[in-house]
């Protein structure tokens, strides 16, 4: 059957996965040892800590640069905690719950003047830079189902996965300041095949590498990279339509700016250019900006948030016209595999289409996808 191939890839990505988000019983256990660890480490009294669902919310208006590393450094090695929040006032606003735990409303957005630290140190945990969602080769886990609108290269139905992801291999803070900066690798890999062909032919893969560098500062982030890409047909693809292959093949560079405003709003923007291209004739600019909405209040009934993004990316190889992705769904919060939460996103795309061989062909699709992010 020729769905047999996508079925099994979704049935990987939805399998029952580990419940990793707090109960309101582990978030008041969390806060009184976050209370104990900082009372013996470093000597702070601290007021009662806002924790739920594993994030603490530390007041750091009171503590020193060196203080304030140190402590989101031993909060992060409690287990069970998810996040670490830093909030520029002193003390935290009353809620009822136990004399450590104060609990947050399920329905309170974020204030814009908390902001995450992240631990420091090799291998830490996390990204500084968020992924972009609807970016189409953002290096990370996903299957989906898409239905082409527009004559394709190759039939209509096409189950699309990718498997990527971006690694920091060193953290640390710039200086004193609670500013922060990583670098590590990044690295996926995205296939398209052919549900509509006998055999599920796989058309297209395109694999990426990259070194990278990013930086965080409160709300704002900024995410560069060294890169290479190269792109390839499959084997029964290119016996059954004897289509001659482009060797695409090209290192690059980018750099991507954001800044997250209130309420669960971010922008983000940048461009890059080519080297060392092949075919040669490969024009080297390009451009691309977004905005995402990860909305700060949860459905408490299924633990999920609902999300809404949209991608745009400009070529000069294309006469600079638009290519757009947009997804929108749901990320639910206690379905995770090694942090990474589980979201199921509706997808639209119209332009070139992103898979490497056929990068002059222009495409139109919807579909629907499982991706795991943190």
């Amino acid at each position: 059957m020729i769905y047999c191939r996508f079925i099994t890839v979704w049935a990987l990505m939805l399998m029952p996965v580990s419940f990793a988000y707090a109960t309101a019983q582990d978030d008041i256990y969390i806060a009184g040892y976050a209370a104990g660890v900082l009372k013996h480490s470093l000597k702070l009294d601290m007021p009662p800590l806002i924790v739920r669902d594993g994030v603490i919310t530390l007041p750091v208006g009171s503590l020193e640069a060196a203080e304030r590393a140190k402590a989101v450094q031993l909060l992060w090695e409690i287990p069970g905690v998810n996040a670490v929040k830093t909030s520029e006032s002193t003390s935290q606003p009353r809620e009822s719950s136990s004399a450590n735990a104060v609990q947050v409303s399920g329905n309170e957005a974020v204030p814009a003047t908390e902001s995450t630290l992240l631990p420091t140190g090799f291998l830490p945990k996390d990204q500084l830079f968020k992924p972009l969602l609807a970016d189409t080769r953002w290096a990370h886990f996903s299957a989906a189902y898409r239905n082409y609108q527009s004559k394709n290269f190759d039939g209509i139905d096409i189950a699309s996965v990718s498997f990527g992801e971006t690694i920091p291999f060193y953290r640390s803070n710039f200086g004193q300041s609670t500013a922060q900066w990583e670098a590590g690798l990044q690295a996926g890999v995205f296939s398209d095949f052919n549900l509509n062909a006998s055999s599920s032919d796989l058309i297209n893969t395109d694999f990426i590498a990259s070194a990278y560098s990013s930086m965080r500062a409160g709300q704002f982030s900024a995410f560069g990279r060294l890169y290479h890409q190269s792109s390839h047909l499959g084997d029964e693809f290119l016996l059954r339509t004897k289509l001659e292959r482009v060797n695409l093949s090209y290192e690059g560079v980018d750099l991507k700016l954001s800044y997250e405003l209130p309420y669960g709003v971010r922008l983000y923007g940048g461009g890059g250019g080519l080297f060392h291209k092949e075919p040669s004739a490969l024009k080297v600019w390009s451009a691309q900006y977004g905005i995402e909405f990860r909305s700060p209040w949860r459905m408490d009934f299924a633990s999920m948030r609902p999300i809404v993004a949209a991608d745009i990316k400009h070529y000069d190889e294309n006469n600079w016209s638009t290519d757009i992705s947009a997804r929108a769904g749901v990320e639910f919060e206690n379905l995770q595999v090694l942090g990474r939460k589980l979201q199921i996103l509706v997808e639209y795309y119209n332009g070139f289409t992103p898979s490497g061989q056929f990068y002059k062909e222009k495409v139109e699709y919807i579909g629907l996808g499982a991706h795991y992010h943190f």
